[in-house]
């Protein structure tokens, strides 16, 4: 059973990393040049995800700091689901690696196929129609 101030500070925790990897995404735009809305230049996508991010991390910070957060229960937040996790990057890894060296239609469906096993309702059959489908669409 996790506390509420464990929460809180795990929700304080991820509103300073979305603060911070905001301000290192200016700081990083900020080398380039920015130019104007009618004629963007390279940094201007990189400073408008920075500025996203900041105003994503102040909103997640005010929310776990909001009167409403201090009266959630913590025991209804569920475990981390470890199988999606493994599965969604263990897909990735896949890409990566057949899409080196097999090219992207087996990268896609090894990744699509490999990502749905995470989830607990997919069957191998449900996942393999699910990566055929994906990658002839692709």
């Amino acid at each position: 059973m996790q506390s509420k101030r464990s929460v809180i500070k795990r929700e304080a925790w991820a509103a300073g990393t979305m603060i911070v990897l905001g301000l290192g995404a200016i700081a990083q735009a900020s080398t380039y040049t920015i130019g104007s809305l009618a004629r963007m230049g390279p940094g201007m996508f990189p400073a408008i995800l920075g500025v996203l991010l900041v105003l994503l991390g102040l909103v997640i910070a005010r929310t776990a700091y909001s009167p409403l957060a201090a009266e959630e229960d913590a025991e209804g937040i569920p475990p981390p689901e470890w199988r999606g996790w493994g599965c969604i990057i263990g897909g990735l890894m896949a890409f990566i690696l057949i899409g080196k060296f097999g090219g992207l239609v087996p990268a896609t469906f090894a990744l699509v196929f490999i990502s749905a096993m995470g989830d607990r309702q997919h069957t191998v059959r449900s996942a393999a129609l699910l990566a055929v489908g994906v990658t002839l669409l692709g």
